[in-house]
């Protein structure tokens, strides 16, 4: 246990463990490794005197990295990239010599900052695909459940509860869509040397540019990438930060609208986020189910979503080829917005696949306001009998103000249809009036239009991805 000293909550609360070993050091260091062994076999592919029982020594400590020796080292010379050089080739003393050759720090600090970025992007990209195909379930499910529309949060023509999930669900497939973008846009830094030029690699070989051409691909290929950027300074552009944080702040901004219209709707007792047997709501009120599943990813997201500017900030203050006032930042920035983001796609998954919806509730919240949206086919009923269009609109209008101030003044029931059928110049009867009061007559074509985006727009996505569906998960508290 950690009780005496800071632990952040990404990892004690949010974060799952697969997103934190893609930050962890392990995956850091041994990565590093993995460069090493790549450059070196590259490098003797290209006619350098390194030995196959160098390259072997090398591989055979890829994964036991010696920590205490390399901290021990760093404590004497500040650098941590010469440390684990130095403790490297403790375990590899025949191929010391020719570790990290003619490389810069970036070589491996660069290249590994891509690698986690891109591995992290594949565990986001696995569980977006399956909070969409959770929602889209849910989507099918309540297609034709009409419910009340709401335009700056006052009731408006009808739609139903999948066709509003369907807009959730746009939002998401637009985030992943950016991610996929993002994701095989990648490229590694390669092997640069220490301005961009390659010219401690040219000496190497002798000033053979064709060798030195060779050198980034083979490298590339060597680590599962399909090249490397084209030119750089020491490092690749922080600019790529920025693309990558911003695919995360899109999710966020997605996840945050999703969570913000199911605490209001949960105010409205129409559709709850998931409430467990003993879970309690609040210390004080016993009866109360508070959405704090939906909260914890606005609050999230908003970090997710403030976390952006500090790569774009960063971006745009690098001095000519290099400083380095980016690298304590982007620590932080690059590894918390992805740990933050995965705790999102957690809760996001959590909370799709246990909504709970209230039909009752939802029907008394339409039928309360319906007689005020039906009053255009009211209208149109009115002048098939003979009515006049233009007298019937102002008779609605004044109906329509008094049954309203009938409800907000006095606390009544909507009246309308009384009022409408009171009146002759309508000629309709009550009975006809209720007759038309069917929630599904108002709803548009939103079931129809929910099965063909679903058909057309997430069956490919779902089809695509489907050896990653079936994703749960859990949650800390």
């Amino acid at each position: 246990m950690n009780e005496n000293k800071y632990v952040s909550p990404l990892s004690g609360r949010y974060a799952s463990a697969d997103m934190q070993y893609i930050f962890s050091s392990e995956k850091k260091f041994t990565t590093w490794r993995r460069l090493w062994v790549a450059l070196a076999e590259t490098e003797k592919e290209l006619g350098l005197e390194i030995t196959d029982e160098q390259i072997a020594e090398l591989k055979a400590h890829v994964d036991d990295v010696n920590y205490e020796e390399a901290k021990a080292r760093e404590k004497v010379v500040r650098h941590d990239v010469m440390s684990h050089v130095y403790a490297y080739g403790l375990q590899c003393p025949k191929a010391k010599g020719i570790i990290h050759l003619g490389a810069t720090s970036c070589y491996v600090g660069d290249n590994t900052d891509v690698i986690i970025m891109r591995d992290a992007l594949d565990l986001v990209h696995k569980k977006l695909v399956n909070v969409i195909a959770k929602l889209a379930d849910f989507a099918d499910t309540y297609k034709a459940l009409p419910c009340l529309g709401y335009t700056h949060f006052q009731p408006a023509q009808p739609t139903t509860v999948g066709k509003r999930a369907s807009l959730w669900l746009n939002e998401f497939v637009m985030d992943l869509e950016d991610l996929e973008y993002v994701r095989n846009s990648l490229k590694l830094l390669g092997s640069k040397g220490t301005t961009g030029t390659q010219a401690s690699f040219l000496e190497l070989f002798e000033g053979d540019h064709d060798k030195c051409e060779k050198l980034d691909p083979m490298i590339a290929e060597k680590m599962g990438f399909a090249g490397c950027v084209p030119v750089s300074g020491q490092t690749y552009s922080r600019k790529v930060d920025t693309r990558v944080l911003n695919v995360l702040a899109g999710i966020a901004a997605s996840a945050t609208k999703f969570s913000t219209d199911i605490r209001l709707l949960q105010h409205e007792k129409e559709i709850e986020e998931p409430f467990e047997k003993s879970q309690i709501g609040s210390s004080a009120m016993a009866y109360k189910r508070n959405p704090m599943r939906c909260e914890r990813i606005s609050g999230l997201s908003r970090y997710v979503l403030s976390d952006v500017m500090n790569s774009a900030i960063t971006s745009s203050v690098q001095w000519f080829e290099r400083t380095l006032d980016d690298s304590a930042n982007r620590r932080l920035s690059v590894a918390e917005g992805f740990l933050t983001i995965d705790g999102v796609l957690d809760l996001l998954l959590n909370v799709v696949d246990g909504l709970v919806v209230y039909p009752k509730v939802i029907e008394k919240h339409m039928l309360a306001e319906l007689p005020f949206m039906a009053t255009e086919n009211i209208m149109m009923d009115a002048v098939k009998k003979g009515g006049d269009r233009q007298e019937l609109h102002e008779r609605i209008r004044g109906l329509s103000m008094q049954a309203g101030r009938r409800v907000k003044e006095e606390g009544l029931d909507n009246n309308l249809l009384e009022l409408i059928a009171a009146d002759p110049a309508f000629g309709l009867t009550l009975e006809e009036l209720n007759a038309s009061m069917d929630p599904k007559k108002y709803v548009g074509r939103s079931p129809e239009q929910v099965t063909k985006y679903l058909e057309t727009v997430i069956a490919p996505i779902l089809e695509a991805n489907k050896a990653v569906l079936g994703m749960g998960a859990d949650i800390t508290v």
